[in-house]
């Protein structure tokens, strides 16, 4: 991804409204190359939909203007490119049951990179390696953990070199035991450079490893700022109600 001068990622307006039912209000957002932007907040609140409207897995208005890398997110040719820079991480791992993990690792950077199988084989062996499961590539997703499985999902988003991460609670739908080996994976992520937009429920990993933290409430951003300041001394009513609730569980 071409260095830029303004912010990597730029969100202005951005609404989302299914039939008659808002799902997200005017949103404003610039994230920098580099920074590690962590997203709380209540269920329901559009957190995931925030996310999935970056590289338009969602539809939003078409008065939002949401622009990656310099290049607007909106249906058409740009579209490719734009999820070509943007991987994306999901709650339920989305891995081919019929495929190798190797095979999963390796398919989008032959497909859409036009990378060699040879190519493409080393450098999947180096990203199972790099999430710590290099022993699992020729096994089914179906023998693996979950916390295996999701591991496999961070290195088949990292095998398209992406400039942008996205990940939507990439632990919600993992046993307890197999969180911290996720988090894990992603925390050695976070200081490596790569631009991340995490929403997760996991307070004390936001708190370690964001630069920014967001709190969303009925699709409105509320507050931003360091973990510091979001978790120590938040702003708003609404946020302290939340984590008060949520730390105190």
């Amino acid at each position: 991804m071409a260095k830029t001068t303004g912010p990597l990622i730029s969100i202005r307006r951005l609404n989302k409204a299914y039939g008659t039912f808002t799902v997200l209000h005017d949103i404003d957002l610039d994230v920098a190359e580099g920074e590690v932007v962590c997203i709380i907040g209540p269920s329901g609140s559009g957190k995931s939909t925030l996310i999935r409207c970056i590289n338009h897995l969602e539809a939003f208005s078409p008065d939002s203007t949401i622009t990656v890398d310099g290049t607007r997110v909106a249906p058409g040719p740009a579209l490719a490119k734009v999820r070509a820079e943007v991987g994306m991480v999901f709650q339920s791992f989305n891995l081919f049951p019929h495929m190798t993990v190797l095979r999963n690792v390796m398919l989008a950077p032959m497909r859409v990179r036009k990378a060699s199988p040879e190519d493409a084989e080393r450098k999947a062996r180096e990203l199972l390696a790099r999430v710590g499961i290099s022993e699992q590539a020729e096994k089914f997703p179906g023998q693996l953990s979950g916390g295996q499985q999701q591991r496999v999902a961070i290195a088949r988003a990292l095998a398209m070199e992406p400039g942008v991460l996205l990940f939507d609670e990439p632990t919600s739908s993992l046993d307890p035991e197999m969180v911290g080996e996720v988090l894990d994976v992603m925390r050695k992520l976070a200081g490596t450079g790569v631009t991340m937009i995490i929403v997760t429920h996991e307070m004390g990993f936001a708190r370690q490893v964001a630069d920014r933290v967001i709190f969303m409430d009925a699709g409105r951003l509320v507050e931003a700022g360091t973990p510091a300041e979001i978790f120590d001394n938040p702003r708003e009513e609404r946020t302290r109600s939340f984590l008060r609730a949520v730390l105190n569980h």
